[in-house]
């Protein structure tokens, strides 16, 4: 054999087993959720899940159209800060204590990398084939359940129409100073992305006249919604909201009509060692279900067969938006760490207690809400 070609042959075996990937076919879920739900209550009724997040009580709507769908099931969803769950993991998993069966996170770039560990599940929910290409891993290690985006939401009644800042140089406007409530954006990628595509659009300087607009500054993306609907603030750029508006609320989400802003699918996976792993399928499968992506999620569906609301067209298909452009940024984690050390220089460094509270290094109840 020719000594070339046993050595590329060599050089491809070491490849294949050194990323720790199995590239076993994996075929979609066939059982109902009916069925799934039996295997679920014989096992022990209860999935935990590790949920990216902003206050304990976030995923409290999601908890109970889980429960109500099935019941004698509990779901124990425990929300922190993506970049604390995520180091969370990894801890339990060096030191033998895992405790979520799913984690949902905004830290894009730890799935690929937990893949490649040999710590995930390669499982294919039901309705694999509708879910957004771009938005699940081929293998099934993980698969986008819901899409966010941060944009801009506005008080529409502390504000007229007119006024209502909805480009990123809208927020310049000299009589917004002081009213202006954002998230730290060297807290939370996601900000600090919305910030990175306005730098590389209109420079440094914009930070520079944005500091100067003397914004309130929190921790979470939370805690932004709740200042523009009680009043304290009148917009900001650094939440999400509902795409379709509830009139009985003081505040609107509003998508800008050029300037880009940020969007992604939250990915959700299945530990391999998780203790309830027939539990950890039903709620996957739940929440990729049609019937909960099209009346239980707020925003986008990652499925290609829900339509969003009236007026809005799949996340995809939006001109200044690109959910793989957050996925590669998060891959990015030196050039992450360099954009937010530059950040840090104008925003100053973060203040405040984490707005979910301290959870410590197991946590498997939510905290007191």
């Amino acid at each position: 054999m020719d000594k070339r070609k046993t050595y590329l042959s060599i050089s491809a075996l070491t490849l294949f087993f050194a990323s720790g990937v199995s590239h076993a076919s994996v075929s979609p879920e066939k059982r109902s959720l009916d069925e799934l739900y039996q295997r679920a209550l014989k096992e022990g009724n209860e999935v935990t899940v590790y949920a990216g997040g902003d206050t304990a009580g976030q995923q409290d709507g999601m908890k109970k159209a889980f429960e109500t769908r099935f019941p004698g099931m509990k779901l124990n969803v425990i929300v922190d800060y993506s970049k604390f769950h995520d180091a969370r993991v990894d801890n339990q998993l060096a030191t033998h204590s895992l405790i979520p069966d799913v984690v949902q996170l905004q830290t894009l770039q730890d799935y690929p990398r937990w893949k490649q560990e040999g710590v995930l599940l390669n499982y294919k929910p039901r309705g694999w084939d509708k879910i957004y290409p771009a938005f699940r891993d081929h293998d099934g290690a993980w698969t986008g359940v819901f899409v966010d985006a941060f944009s801009n939401v506005v008080n529409t009644r502390a504000l007229p129409e007119n006024q209502w800042p909805t480009e990123a140089r809208d927020y310049l406007n000299p009589s917004l100073k002081g009213k202006i409530v954002v998230t730290w954006p060297n807290d939370d990628d996601a900000v600090l992305f919305w910030f990175k595509q306005v730098v590389d659009k209109y420079g440094w300087g914009y930070v520079q006249k944005f500091v100067a607009q003397e914004p309130q500054r929190v921790r979470g993306t939370q805690a932004p919604a709740d200042y523009v609907e009680s009043g304290k603030a009148v917009a900001t750029f650094s939440t999400d909201g509902s795409l379709v508006p509830d009139e009985k609320t003081n505040s609107r989400f509003i998508l800008p009509k050029n300037d880009p802003f940020v969007s992604w699918a939250q990915r959700a996976a299945i530990m391999k060692k998780a203790r309830h792993p027939e539990a950890a399928k039903l709620y996957l499968n739940w929440l990729t279900d049609k019937d909960t992506q099209k009346n239980i999620w707020y925003m986008w569906s990652v499925r290609t067969d829900v339509a969003p609301p009236k007026g809005y067209r799949h996340i995809w298909e939006y001109k200044n938006t690109n959910p793989e452009a957050f996925a590669a940024f998060m891959q990015d984690r030196a050039g992450v760490e360099r954009f937010r050390s530059q950040m840090t220089l104008y925003f100053g460094e973060v203040k405040g207690e984490p707005s979910p509270g301290w959870l410590a290094l197991h946590p498997e109840q939510a905290l007191k809400h």
